[in-house]
């Protein structure tokens, strides 16, 4: 009976050993091993995983909707959000299958094969980061922000426009949100997901609007000198910064304000500044907005956190008075609201172009506090050099001329009085303004010899008085033969005869006779 008991696991083992299918022995896949309706039975594991792998792929093109605030939509695929296998490591546990564990685990395992399969589930995963990014990159344009409330200036005072709550998108929450619908939700097919919003509660009450009552600071400038299109820039930025309201702890750009600076926005071409000279350009002029605004600011003792100084000096303001911004350069004037109540900004323009500023607010200040403002000139640096520029592509004639510019370093000072008596003064800014030479453009294209060799002789000068002398007469004497050309083709379409010929070459007056007039120099304004 011993002798029968030692014998029975060796007979056990031989039995289960011929059970065993020849395969086993090799590194395939037992048969009846599934993943969801995929036969693995016989593969190897590489070949195992690319059959899978082309499973979770088909499911790439798939449409995923998710729905944004009303009816805003953002349309994409599940491949665009990063669809991956999530659990590749069942290909281990089926490659194992019938193979790991004691010898009697093992028989048990791959007998139970002969009646059920082996099935293992595919579960999808997704990038969370390709998620998030799809939302922020496409879901702000369906934010509809606050409208907080604010107020609208009458000739009795002011009124409390009412605000408006708004509703934003949570990328956050609606990241998750998408990530578990898609992992846990999910069958691969087309589906619509809602995206996690919030409410923007908007700022402001009438009882904390109703404080803003006192003026706090105000600053006027003129334009008078200004053509017309740069008096359309000045009245157009105006108007875009008229009417805001400004609530305790925000920040106001002034670029972002009037910007951009196009047609469509109500700009016009007009000079402005750029590498110390004078150019037109979309909007020039806004930046006497700015500066009369920034007076108007330091008057009410707001909070200036950026603030630029021109390239070269304007003269509409004292030096290190003025507030530029631009576009190219990345210039900006910015101040915070630093008090405890909202205030109000009114930008007004009046017939005789005088642009003015005022800011509206809860008066807190003694009322015997004056602050005043000075300008100090620190250097003046005159140029000592004129720049005369030849241009192949203009006619003999042509001679455009730019004022010098008077190099500054300056400072601006705020001296607080109390009852008439000094309390404190401080430094509030420093600028520095480029000097610029009085320079001048003048055309040499000519096919007449004599008057090409006269306006290079005037530029050999170094005098922009004696290229501008020059080229004023040969544009006299081109507008008179062109005049008399015009005159004599009249008379000729009235006979009936052909016109002659203009003589575009006549030379200049002679010495001692009456010079035509000469081209103007215009001050620019930035």
């Amino acid at each position: 009976m011993k002798k029968m008991s030692v014998m029975l696991p060796v007979i056990m083992a031989l039995v289960m050993a011929a059970a065993m299918p020849v395969h086993a022995k090799e590194d395939k896949i037992q048969t009846g091993i599934y993943v969801n309706d995929m036969n693995l039975s016989g593969m190897t594991i590489e070949e195992a995983r690319q059959t899978v792998q082309s499973y979770v792929d088909s499911f790439g093109g798939s449409q995923i909707t998710l729905h944004a605030v009303e009816e805003g939509t953002i349309v994409t695929t599940a491949s665009e959000l990063g669809l991956k296998w999530g659990n590749e490591g069942i290909l281990q546990e089926a490659a194992r299958f019938g193979r790991d564990g004691d010898i009697l685990q093992c028989y048990k395992e791959l007998k139970d094969l002969e009646y059920q399969n082996q099935v293992y589930d595919v579960a999808f995963d997704f990038d969370k980061d390709k998620i998030r990014t799809l939302i922020e990159e496409n879901g702000a344009q369906y934010n509809q922000e606050a409208v907080n409330a604010s107020l609208i200036k009458t000739e009795t005072g002011f009124q409390v426009a009412e605000g408006q709550p708004g509703i934003l998108i949570d990328t956050a929450a609606s990241t998750d949100a998408v990530y578990d619908y898609l992992l846990n939700e999910w069958n691969g097919g087309a589906c619509d997901i809602d995206l996690a919003v919030t409410v923007d509660e908007p700022a402001g009450t009438a009882e904390e609007l109703a404080k803003v009552k006192d003026v706090l600071g105000t600053f006027t400038t003129s334009y008078s000198s200004s053509g017309g299109s740069r008096s359309a820039n000045v009245a157009n930025g105006c108007k875009l910064i008229n009417g805001l309201t400004l609530y305790p702890g925000e920040e106001f750009s002034c670029y972002e304000v009037v910007s951009p600076f196009s047609e469509a926005n109500g700009y016009y071409m007009a000079g402005s500044y750029l590498n110390g000279q004078v150019v037109d350009s979309l909007g020039g002029g806004i930046c006497q907005v700015s500066t009369t605004l920034y007076n108007a600011v330091l008057n009410a003792e707001l909070e200036v956190t950026e603030r630029y100084n021109h390239s070269m000096i304007v003269t509409y303001v004292d030096p290190s008075a003025d507030a530029a911004i631009a576009e190219s350069s990345g210039k900006d004037f910015k101040f915070k609201n630093n008090l405890d109540a909202p205030i109000y900004i009114e930008g007004i323009t009046t017939p005789d172009k005088k642009i003015t500023f005022t800011i509206y607010g809860a008066e807190t200040r003694a009322p015997g506090r004056e602050v005043v403002y000075e300008s100090v000139v620190l250097e003046r640096i005159a140029p000592d050099t004129e720049v005369i520029n030849t241009d192949a592509s203009r006619p003999v004639g042509y001679c455009s001329v730019q004022s010098a510019h008077i190099g500054y370093k300056a400072q601006l000072w705020k001296v607080v009085r109390e009852n008439g008596v000094e309390v404190s003064r401080e430094q509030v800014n420093s600028s520095s303004y480029m000097k610029a030479p009085r320079s001048a453009t003048v055309g040499i294209a000519t096919e007449d010899e004599g008057a090409y060799n006269a306006i290079m002789a005037a530029v050999a000068t170094n005098s922009i008085d004696q290229v501008k002398a020059v080229a004023g007469a040969y544009k006299a004497a081109a507008d008179a033969a062109a005049a008399e050309a015009a005159a004599a083709q009249a008379a000729a379409e009235g006979q009936g005869q052909p016109p002659a010929p203009a003589d575009a070459g006549a030379p200049p007056p002679a010495e001692g006779q009456a010079q035509p007039p000469q081209p103007q120099e215009g001050a620019p304004a930035q």
